[in-house]
């Protein structure tokens, strides 16, 4: 499973190599924090439950030719969703951490630092 830290995005976004930015969290909350031209899904809660077809059903909203950066809350349900989108032949990663570690990061929290230097470690 592929996944991208917060601050290696950080990055692409910065030089312009901009991923399609998948946010697949309920509509609530993609509206009052979200990343900048990311576009929602809201498939979070089916993928949660294990229904991929909620997903599978909305393929053609995902363009096939760019790289995909998957979004949730923390990771976990993005991992499932890009693991999807990697079978039916998309490049697809998941956001480390969701929207929880790109705050963090953003922020320079304590939490976001430790976090980063456990995933540097792996």
């Amino acid at each position: 499973m592929t996944s991208i830290r917060p601050d290696e995005l950080a990055e692409r976004l910065e030089s312009g190599d901009d991923p399609f930015l998948l946010d697949i969290r309920p509509k609530s909350a993609f509206q009052s924090n979200a990343i900048e031209n990311s576009h929602n899904l809201p498939v979070y809660q089916a993928l949660r439950r294990g229904d991929d077809a909620a997903l599978r059903d909305r393929l053609e909203e995902i363009p096939a030719d760019e790289d995909v950066v998957v979004i949730c809350k923390m990771g976990m349900v993005a991992k499932r969703a890009t693991s999807l989108l990697v079978e039916e032949g998309y490049d697809a990663a998941t956001l480390a951490g969701g929207m929880s570690g790109w705050t963090g990061y953003r922020n320079g929290s304590l939490g976001y630092k430790l976090r980063s230097l456990l995933w540097r470690l792996r």
